[in-house]
């Protein structure tokens, strides 16, 4: 089994910017590709981004441009750098194995509101 926990959601303006973390229990190395996902109110939870050990990247068309994501496998942790956010983008963010679920952690808020 494997844990995630992740943090650094918020209130920002549009326009702003959030740096999102995923902390794993063990090795992100033996988990292999890493997803960000949001749940916004009323929607399916949807993929935003992945990353595969070998650092190729997807993003959704609705974020192409402005979220990057990356992995440090020494911290054992994965980022989303969410920039020009937007209202749009207001949703509960996991992080999960991308093809292979684990359960499902709390996930981090993040509201884009004037």
């Amino acid at each position: 089994q494997v844990q995630f926990v992740e943090s650094g959601g918020g209130l920002v303006q549009p326009g702003g910017s959030l740096r999102l973390s995923c902390a794993a229990s063990r090795s992100i190395n033996s988990i292999g590709t890493m997803g960000w996902y949001r749940q916004a109110p009323g929607k399916q939870r949807e993929l935003v981004a992945r990353i595969s050990q070998s650092r190729t990247i997807y993003y959704a068309d609705s974020v192409k441009g402005r979220f990057a994501i990356s992995r440090d496998s020494a911290k054992n942790t994965v980022y989303l750098q969410m920039n020009s956010l937007k209202p749009e983008d207001t949703a509960v963010y996991y992080c999960n194995r991308f093809g292979a679920e684990y359960s499902w952690g709390q996930g981090t808020q993040v509201t884009v509101s004037s």
